[in-house]
């Protein structure tokens, strides 16, 4: 069996990907935010905050794009 292993993603397929990542960050948030949720569901909602922050920055990192505040992103993982 032999894998395709050209998984190179155009800049614009990239910036759409952002692009949803940042709309479910924000939704994510606001569920967070909302209060309305028992422990487990409040555990979920932050962690996929915080995993989108992270899509989030790499995707700015890959693309080239500074962060929301203007800085470079000089690796993402700091």
């Amino acid at each position: 069996m032999v894998l395709d292993m050209d998984t190179r993603r155009s800049a614009e397929e990239l910036r759409e990907m952002l692009r949803e990542a940042e709309e479910r960050k924000v939704l994510w948030e606001k569920h967070f935010k909302s209060g309305t949720m028992n422990v487990r569901q409040n555990a979920e909602a932050l962690r996929n905050y915080t995993a989108l922050r992270g899509v989030i920055k790499t995707l700015r990192w890959t693309l080239n794009l500074s962060d929301p505040a203007g800085k470079k992103i000089v690796h993402p993982l700091d």
